[in-house]
């Protein structure tokens, strides 16, 4: 299998990394940023890991990167960009995670990823993965805060 491409920009680097996640290319995660912000992250990701959604995250992101700025899907370079505030919460966190990885498989397939109908389809998303962990977790309070969650979007507007 070739390489994937270092950034997704061109006609031939989508192209490139279309055919390999299609082909079952998987990233091998990489979190930059300071030791408390790794363990965020790294809690979030053991979170993912019990919904058995790892493989589909490991798809449609390389990079976690802790950045003081807003927190944003990166698209051309396959990674997000974090804030110490958007990890502080491992499940929220780990829900996003699974957002922005659709929103990245969009970007690679070429769909419209961005804008109202791709933001109510990726918060659906997120939302089936919160209703996933709760049924999946053995923890209590991971249940408890997946169900606050999930009362929350319930009460917001992007949510079906």
């Amino acid at each position: 299998m070739s390489e994937f491409p270092e950034r997704i920009y061109t006609e031939h680097e989508h192209i490139q990394a279309k055919r390999l996640t299609d082909a079952g290319y998987k990233h091998e995660i990489t979190v930059e940023g300071q030791p408390a912000f790794i363990d965020k992250v790294d809690e979030a990701l053991e979170l993912i890991e019990v919904t058995g959604l790892c493989d589909f995250l490991r798809t449609y992101v390389k990079l976690i990167k802790e950045i003081d700025g807003l927190t944003q899907l990166r698209e051309t370079e396959v990674a997000i960009w974090a804030n110490k505030f958007a990890v502080e919460n491992p499940v929220d966190f780990a829900s996003l995670l699974i957002q922005k990885a659709h929103h990245m498989k969009e970007y690679i397939e070429g769909e419209l990823y961005y804008g109202g109908a791709s933001e109510k389809r990726t918060v659906q998303k997120r939302i089936e993965f919160l209703e996933l962990l709760k049924t999946k977790t053995v923890s209590a309070k991971v249940k408890e805060e997946c169900e606050r969650l999930l009362e929350m979007w319930r009460e917001s507007s992007l949510a079906y």
